[in-house]
């Protein structure tokens, strides 16, 4: 019986497939949705799934935006509703379906933002690591830096977001602020619990950044870079006194971006259990806005046009717009 229902399906997907290949695209979109509707009845959602998938790529592949999108949204609906844990396979295909969303498509965001969600869990509260790594990595081919880096950094991915970084500093940022765009992300990484990322971020950015491999480092000619390297060291330690002392000695270069005091609080409550500082303005005051805004702050509107400054403020310019991710 179950030999005879794949070769069912079979049949109506290659029935779907030529009304698609032959134009047309309503009744192909109209049969997908009542198959969807039927399976979802007979709760078959290992073929409702299969079914939406090669809908959805088959129209979005022949520019059908909006009806390749509908199915894709549907997709994830049934992935909610049959309570579907993440697998190496859905996350995949919910990562391909978004490369084929266009840009500008209206319902590019709402997938992004249900796709993170579904992903959730008790050990991944803010999305599957590999989900955003993904995602990053078709933003990152659109350009859209921003959001790019706000993916990789909920990822596992350090050496992809720093292989990102390395491009953009090229391509916008200014000789001075080589250092700044390494500091900012490995710092937050740090705040997010992501020791081993911002290990491989700093590692990669630092052997691959054609203006930071002829200085021969570590130790280097940037203090931040040293005091990154060290900082990381220390955090491999576990020493409190290595930290205070590291954080005291580079306080000058640290002072170049006011936002890394508020991160390297944090780092002292989360790796050396320093007590937290006192608000100063308000309920959370900078730091909680800082490290609310890095543990949620949307899920990385990919629609959006700000790419943030990736780096900090020291040259008093911004080469790109300010980014809501800190």
């Amino acid at each position: 019986m179950a030999q005879q229902g794949s070769r069912g399906v079979a049949r109506v997907l290659a029935k779907l497939k030529s009304s698609v290949e032959e134009g047309r695209y309503y009744e192909a979109h109209q049969m997908y949705r009542t198959l969807y509707f039927r399976y979802c009845s007979l709760q078959k959602y290992n073929e409702v799934l299969d079914l939406l998938y090669d809908g959805a790529s088959l129209l979005l592949k022949h520019e059908q935006q909006t009806s390749g999108a509908d199915l894709a949204l549907l997709m994830l609906d049934v992935l909610e509703k049959s309570k579907t844990e993440p697998t190496e396979e859905h996350i995949t295909r919910i990562a391909s379906l978004f490369s084929l969303v266009s840009h500008g498509s209206p319902e590019r965001h709402q997938y992004l933002v249900r796709a993170v969600k579904w992903s959730c869990g008790d050990i991944y509260k803010l999305g599957h690591p590999r989900l955003h790594q993904l995602l990053a990595q078709t933003l990152w081919k659109e350009k859209n830096y921003g959001s790019a880096r706000y993916h990789y950094l909920r990822s596992e991915d350090g050496g992809g977001c720093a292989d990102m970084l390395v491009e953009l500093h090229l391509l916008r940022g200014y000789p001075s602020e080589i250092d700044l765009f390494l500091t900012q992300a490995v710092l937050q990484y740090l705040c997010l619990q992501k020791k081993v990322a911002a290990s491989q971020m700093f590692d990669t950015y630092t052997k691959k950044h054609p203006n930071i491999t002829r200085q021969r480092g570590p130790p280097f000619l940037l203090p931040l870079l040293n005091f990154l390297w060290l900082l990381l060291s220390s955090i491999e330690s576990g020493k409190v006194t290595y930290f205070t002392v590291l954080c005291e000695q580079y306080q000058t270069s640290l002072n170049r971006d006011p936002s890394y005091r508020e991160y390297l609080d944090r780092i002292g409550q989360l790796f050396f259990n320093l007590p937290a500082p006192k608000p100063q303005q308000g309920p959370g005051g900078i730091f909680g806005n800082l490290i609310q805004g890095l543990l949620g702050g949307g899920l990385g509107d990919d629609d959006s046009e700000d790419e943030g400054t990736m780096g900090g403020t020291s040259s008093g310019r911004q080469p790109l717009a300010t980014e809501e991710l800190d």
